[in-house]
């Protein structure tokens, strides 16, 4: 990495990156962001997937961990999780 670009990230990597991907709650849209987030980081365990619904059970919200390994691969993976159409926010 060249001294401009170290300057311009405060993460080392590898580095364990929680992601928050938000949508309406619908059959299928764990398993589809699962399947999003396995094409960008292969070894992420599904298992660690945690889910929340919402109070009034409108929204889901899923936490993923991944072991990100460049600035490249999580800038990827947020293009991709915001361009799905189930997916109202990403953080």
């Amino acid at each position: 990495m060249s001294p401009l670009n170290a300057a311009h990230t405060l993460i080392e990597y590898p580095y364990d990156f929680p992601i928050k991907i938000m949508g309406s709650t619908r059959e299928g849209f764990a398993q589809a962001m699962l399947s999003v987030v396995r094409r960008h980081a292969p070894d992420f365990d599904p298992a660690t997937m945690e889910m929340r619904s919402s109070r009034e059970g409108k929204y889901l919200s899923l936490t993923c961990v991944i072991r990100a390994t460049s600035r490249q691969q999580l800038d990827a993976l947020y293009r991709d999780l915001c361009d799905h159409p189930m997916v109202t926010m990403v953080l």
